[in-house]
């Protein structure tokens, strides 16, 4: 039956083709992984009334339902209407209509998150405010781009291998006044974080400020509050990190100490960068490969576009990819087979 089918077209609304011909699941987003419990009722509607029953967890924080027939695909279309609405042009602000045709597209994929500082204890950022932000710049778009939002460098969601990792930091700040020199934020970080500090002569602490994540580990632990995470709220990107069976990879450090505006200016290029890659003819590639096609020194030229860095801000000068190669000399090949980039005359 799927043979009849037009697996593309069903897919841009967000189904999923199963081994089963004729089903699909249906991969409905969560920007930020955060929702108002009233819509797990209609989950399970749609599950128990179109679906198999069952429900999946996806692993980008889809709610996925699987077992839809093809036949019910826009009869779940028209009953999702309102899920979107509230979800992505209210709750998020994305700026599109909301029809009965379900998705407008599947371009960029749900932006995961942990919950963040809004429960977590060692939570550097409210993430999912964060990530329904990035939604809103980055949805609907027929790119593939992955986001993840970590509320601190603990990474618990992974955003180092997405082609952006978006992680909360903070510049600690230190009051040698309170201090008691209990060597608490010492032992923290040697244990939990990148070991930067020191007990001096004088009972108080020392810091190698090169190697610090920022993560909080001192403020967190200290009785007095002599370590305070500061005011400025600050984040690390990391950039080209994906899963995959050819050649995956972990991303590497391309931002560091940068303020919401610089994210959120940063993907506010994302879309024009992705469209002149491709010479304007959207195709299914993530967003790491085009970052590759193009090159760092390329893609930071036109990510960074109008974009004004804070002081604090760092950015990489040159990024040196370290793929886990599965088979040899998968870059070396005829200069035929090289992808273009930019418009083709």
């Amino acid at each position: 039956m799927n043979h009849d089918i037009d697996i593309k077209k069903v897919r841009i609304n967000c189904f999923r083709q199963s081994k089963v011909p004729g089903e699909f699941m249906l991969m409905l987003r969560v920007p930020g992984a955060l929702i108002q419990a009233k819509h797990l009722s209609m989950v399970q509607e749609i599950c128990e009334r179109w679906g198999n029953g069952t429900f999946h967890m996806g692993t980008r924080q889809n709610m996925d339902i699987p077992g839809i027939k093809y036949e019910y695909i826009d009869e779940v279309n028209k009953f999702i209407k309102n899920y979107i609405e509230e979800v992505d042009v209210e709750m998020c602000g994305v700026d599109m209509e909301v029809g009965d045709y379900g998705y407008p597209t599947i371009g960029a994929r749900n932006i995961m998150s942990c919950i963040g500082n809004a429960h977590c204890i060692k939570g550097n950022a409210n993430t999912y405010e964060l990530a329904r932000k990035i939604e809103k710049l980055v949805f609907p778009s027929h790119y593939h781009i992955k986001v993840a939002v970590a509320g601190c460098p603990n990474d618990c969601v992974k955003a180092n291998f997405n082609d952006f990792g978006v992680i909360g930091i903070h510049k600690q700040e230190y009051d040698i006044d309170r201090c008691i020199g209990c060597g608490s934020c010492v032992d923290a970080c040697k244990h939990h974080a990148t070991g930067v500090l020191s007990l001096n002569a004088n009972g108080k602490i020392d810091k190698d400020t090169c190697c610090c994540v920022g993560c909080g580990e001192c403020s967190l632990i200290c009785p007095t509050g002599a370590w305070s995470r500061g005011t400025k709220q600050l984040y690390r990107v990391t950039l080209g990190g994906r899963t995959g069976k050819q050649n995956p990879r972990a991303g590497k450090l391309f931002m560091n100490w940068v303020t919401e505006d610089v994210v959120l200016g940063m993907f506010g290029n994302w879309q024009k960068f992705s469209a002149w890659v491709l010479d304007y003819k959207p195709e299914y590639l993530h967003g790491g490969h085009l970052i590759d096609r193009a090159g760092y020194k390329v893609f930071m030229k036109h990510i960074l576009e109008g974009v004004e860095l804070n002081p604090e801000a760092k950015v990489a000068d040159d990024i040196y990819w370290a793929e886990n190669e599965q088979r040899g000399n998968m870059h070396v090949m005829p200069i035929s087979e090289h992808k273009p980039c930019g418009p083709q005359e």
